[in-house]
């Protein structure tokens, strides 16, 4: 095998030969006399490296994708609608009533209360309980009512204000009135006194109105 030549070397390996360093030398010293064959066995052991070199430079030039931040999040601002009022509410007197709507004959009987007073219908504001239901105190003070009369069980934190009934009590420069629901006073005729009672203290009216 030392005295075969490149060619016939080549005829039988037909794979490619990487070479340790010492045994590239001692080939090169024995082709010597062949500088043609010499050049290809050169050209033959340098190619893996050469090929590696190309990857590599292949390898560099691939584009770079670069990550794209997400866009922020926009947060939508949430509005709060007010506790609806039914009425003027001009003069800062607020009705809370339990019945979700008020029959004809408790209609009648409330104007008629509120007249006794010294205003009118248009003059109050009105809120039923389902209105009131979720809504936190400090929505209900929001309204700025400067008197409140509550009739019955209201689904709302007002009625931890107070649990005596016809009693006018004040807490923050607003009057309350709490008493039965207005049902209730129109079929007994002793709450319609003690109601009455009751509001001619709020209200400041003399004993002979």
């Amino acid at each position: 095998m030392e005295n075969a030549s490149l060619e016939e070397l080549k005829s039988l390996i037909e794979e490619e030969l990487y070479l340790i360093p010492e045994d590239r030398e001692a080939i090169l010293a024995q082709l010597e006399n062949s500088p043609a064959e010499t050049a290809e066995v050169e050209k033959s052991v340098s190619m893996p490296a050469q090929t590696y070199q190309t990857e590599s430079s292949a390898e560099a030039n691939l584009p770079q994708t670069e990550a794209k931040a997400s866009p922020p999040i926009e947060l939508e601002e949430l509005t709060v609608e007010p506790i609806p009022i039914r009425g003027d509410f001009s003069k800062g007197v607020l009705i809370l009533h339990e019945e979700k709507e008020l029959m004809p004959e408790l209609m009648d009987m409330l104007t008629k209360m509120i007249k006794a007073c010294g205003h009118s219908m248009s003059e109050v504001g009105m809120v039923s309980s389902a209105a009131l239901e979720n809504r936190s105190m400090a929505e209900f003070q929001n309204l700025n009512a400067h008197t409140v009369l509550k009739f019955g069980r209201i689904k709302h934190p007002v009625n931890g204000i107070s649990s005596s009934r016809y009693e006018v009590f004040s807490d923050d420069e607003t009057e309350y009135l709490f008493a039965d629901s207005l049902s209730e006073i129109s079929q007994d005729k002793n709450l319609k006194v003690k109601l009455w009672t009751s509001l001619q203290v709020l209200f400041n009216l003399s004993p002979s109105k």
